[in-house]
């Protein structure tokens, strides 16, 4: 896990400034504080940088940028590819050598002979930057779930690319006009939603893709993986309790692979708990667990504590426990602002429980993220279909929707959530309903929280009902779609990206066993639940964790700031964006 940096200068552009090389760097020292590289070519149409947190390979010989045995190809990668040996056994049997142990050479040495085909091979997560002299050009990729980030800013002249928006701006050379679009999604999702950032100049590389750019002003880009063309094409399949123990025990024994220790976050739920049972039983030692609490909670239902650290004593992990308060809160919320980056209504939760792991010396964790999507756990699994079955009538007569929310919008917050003027209108299709079930705000209540023009141009420019649409098209079974839904869209523009910066602010790597390709593709079909995947646990885990009603992992943000909802920290957070901005009411 590390920060890159790229500066890619066409053949009209003056050459790479060394010194904004290095302040895009070096705005990403958490993420990589052990050593730092950098590399610009002779003739300064390319230049590469790179923070670096060692997890494999610790010596010197996985420093990067990373050249190649040849000379030809030069890389610099965040992220960690954990099939990365039984790759290297085969190029060392086609004749490769290799002078370094851990997953960065392998990269180069893959694409060497395999091109952009070599990308569908890597399992892990990843961010990649590679120059390739012969051909002149940069390739950039980003793994398929877009655990790992990668934003680009190409002005046609000059493209820069690192793992932080924040870092791009700290070079000094990127445009900082608002994107009107980022702006207004931050409101309607509680995050920014991809394509978009905050700024127009600022893109992120799609999930499962890569882009060439040549010095010659050439480009071509291409995908590698695709989740919804993935569920599309799955075939239901009966249950199979020991294909999903296998596929879920090969996940997590590769997610443990490295050369420093792995802890586990452990929470009262049943995602975290398989995994630290599994961990537990694929580690070589005792595996260390970490719980958060909050003294708010303390003896109540949603305290997590007590049967967290069942668990852990259940599978012998040494454990340890970390209450929070609101003074932690207020004490920390400026630097989990500045942390953050870009604006979030979530991370609060993982930015505390990285800092407790980092204080116990871990620089690797394994978190639960991912579970909700892929075994249906969220009540949008059953919300949205059923809402669908119900609204569909409604398709033939789309202005009486429209009508209904026009009429109630104006009270309907008095007496219910403001969502609840949008039933008929947002609830026809799988597309809408999740819009509605998902939305921080109402597409209507943009006006209040942005400049009223801003409001529409972002609302026009997201066209997020379109988008969200053709998330799920051409899946037939209305599990997968909510799948395609959620894990394209809450979990890869929030949940993950939420875990790539409130880690990478303590240094910390987080790992995610439930967000990996192979798994998804192996489990994906057989309609496997919550309790099916906690069955996998062995010994197994005790009846008041397998019917523990979901709670969902909640941070009493709100309350901490004396607000009624997340719409109160959402305002607070946008100010620290935009300073001057308009407060969410």
């Amino acid at each position: 896990m590390c920060g890159l940096a790229a500066i890619l200068c066409r053949s009209s552009a003056p050459p790479v400034d060394a010194g904004e090389l290095v302040r895009i760097r070096d705005h990403m020292a958490a993420r990589g504080p052990d050593s730092s590289g950098r590399w610009i070519a002779e003739d300064g149409r390319i230049g590469l940088a790179h923070r670096r947190l060692s997890i494999i390979d610790l010596s010197p010989a996985g420093a990067q940028p990373m050249e190649g045995a040849d000379g030809r190809l030069r890389l610099v990668f965040n992220g960690e590819i954990y099939n990365y040996r039984a790759l290297r056994s085969e190029l060392e049997a086609a004749g490769a050598v290799f002078r370094s142990d851990g997953d960065t050479e392998v990269i180069l040495e893959l694409y060497r002979r395999h091109g952009t085909r070599a990308l569908g091979r890597l399992r892990g997560m990843f961010a990649i930057a590679l120059w390739d002299d012969e051909n002149r050009g940069l390739l950039l990729a980003r793994d398929g779930f877009g655990i790992k980030p990668l934003y680009i800013a190409d002005d046609g002249r000059t493209l820069r690319a690192a793992s932080q928006v924040k870092a791009l701006l700290a070079g000094g050379a990127v445009d900082t006009a608002a994107d009107a679009a980022g702006h207004a999604g931050f409101f309607l999702w509680g995050h920014v939603p991809e394509p978009h950032t905050l700024y127009r100049a600022v893109r992120p590389l799609p999930a499962g893709t890569w882009l060439w750019a040549g010095v010659d002003g050439g480009r071509a880009e291409g995908r590698f993986f695709d989740l919804s063309a993935e569920l599309a094409a799955a075939r239901a399949l009966p249950p199979d309790h020991e294909r999903l123990r296998a596929a879920l025990q090969d996940s997590v024994r590769a997610h443990l692979v490295a050369d420093v220790p792995v802890g586990v976050f452990l929470s009262a739920g049943r995602d975290s708990a398989t995994l630290a049972a599994l961990a537990a039983e694929a580690a070589s030692g005792p595996v260390q667990t970490m719980t958060l609490g909050f003294a708010e909670f303390e003896g109540t239902p949603r305290d997590e504590v007590p049967a967290a650290e069942r668990i852990a004593a259940l599978y012998r992990t040494q454990h340890r426990t970390r209450r929070i308060t609101a003074a932690d809160f207020a004490a920390s919320r400026a630097r989990i602002l500045a942390d953050m980056d870009q604006p979030s209504v979530d991370g609060v939760n993982t930015w505390f429980v990285a800092r407790e792991a980092r204080a116990l010396g871990l620089k690797v964790a394994l978190s639960g993220l991912g579970g909700d999507e892929l075994f249906a756990g969220y009540d949008s699994f059953r919300q949205i279909p059923r809402l669908v079955a119900a609204t569909r009538p409604l398709r033939l007569l789309p202005g009486l929707g429209r009508l209904a929310r026009a009429v109630s919008a104006p009270w309907i917050g008095r007496f219910a959530p403001p969502k609840a003027a949008g039933l008929l209108e947002l609830g026809t299709t799988y597309g809408d309903a999740y819009l509605l079930r998902r939305g921080l705000l109402m597409p209507w209540e943009l006006p209040s929280v942005l400049p009223p023009e801003m409001a529409r141009e972002g609302w026009r420019a997201l066209a997020p009902l379109l988008a969200l649409e053709a998330t799920h098209a051409g899946i037939g079974s209305p599990r997968l779609k909510v799948s395609a839904l959620e894990a394209s869209w809450y979990m890869k523009n929030q949940l993950l990206r939420d875990s790539d910066w409130a880690g990478m602010a303590h240094s910390l790597e987080i790992r995610v066993p439930l967000v990996d390709v192979d798994l998804w593709r192996a489990v994906a079909a057989l309609g496997a639940g919550k309790g099916d995947m906690a069955a996998c646990a062995h010994p197994p885990l005790p009846p008041e964790i397998l019917n523990r009603p979901k709670t969902g992992f909640f941070v009493p943000v709100a309350e901490w700031l004396g607000a009624r909802d997340l719409r109160g920290w959402a305002g607070a957070v946008y100010h620290a964006f935009t300073p001057g901005g308009r407060p969410c009411r």
